[in-house]
């Protein structure tokens, strides 16, 4: 899943950035208003954190014009400004959640899981499908019972393909998602990962529409 983290504090911005590339994200940053809104407006992300106090545009500016054109992109504000009316003044602009700074690092890892699951219709953390089961809380994955082991890049796929499963995932969808700003990619990147899941969860599993893309059926999915 590809995030984009508009921070002006550059040692916080670079521990968010390396936090969510261990959670396996596809992190984008920007240290200033107008680049924050450039790559918001540029780049389809599954999620935005956004400081308030940014130099150039703020963070509120940033989200009434980001609301104009991309109106479902969910939207966590991070920012130091803690009153009742600056909490009020963000949601009723736009925004998805409120965290106040300073925060702990799995407090926001949490709601942003929780934010792209809603974005995805998908409430609950557990996902099912035949006998594979996704847990997007823990980014664990189960077949038949036995934890199945995969990489950071491999789980973030699976996750993309099941949050919209049913959905056709074109190439270009997958490494928009999947690799950020810096990321030196293959390509057949994409393949080889497919390739890999399909072994380690059914050669079935992930449909491919050739010439299109990939696909997990819906038709076999239930929530747990």
């Amino acid at each position: 899943m590809r995030v984009l983290v508009v921070e002006d504090e550059p040692d916080l911005l670079s521990a968010l950035v390396q936090t969510l590339q261990e959670e396996g994200y596809a992190a984008d940053q920007a240290a200033d208003g107008h680049e924050g809104l450039f790559k918001a407006e540029s780049s389809d992300y599954e999620a935005i954190i956004l400081d308030l106090m940014l130099p150039g545009i703020d963070g509120l500016e940033i989200l009434r014009r980001l609301r104009q054109q991309r109106r479902k992109t969910p939207v966590l504000i991070l920012t130091a400004r803690d009153s009742v009316n600056d909490r009020v003044t963000g949601l009723d602009t736009g925004a998805d959640d409120y965290l106040i700074k300073p925060f702990a690092l799995s407090e926001l890892l949490a709601r942003l899981r929780a934010l792209i699951r809603r974005n995805a219709g998908q409430v609950d953390p557990l996902i099912q499908i035949s006998d594979v089961v996704i847990n997007t809380t823990t980014h664990t994955v189960c077949r038949n019972g036995t934890e199945v082991p995969l990489t950071a890049r491999e789980y973030a796929l699976l996750e993309l393909l099941t949050l919209y499963r049913g959905k056709l995932i074109t190439r270009s969808m997958i490494y928009e998602q999947l690799f950020g700003d810096d990321d030196d990619t293959l390509s057949n990147v994409v393949e080889v990962h497919v390739s890999h899941l399909r072994k380690k969860l059914g050669k079935d599993f992930i449909q491919t529409r050739r010439g299109q893309g990939y696909q997990v059926d819906g038709s076999e999915t239930d929530d747990v």
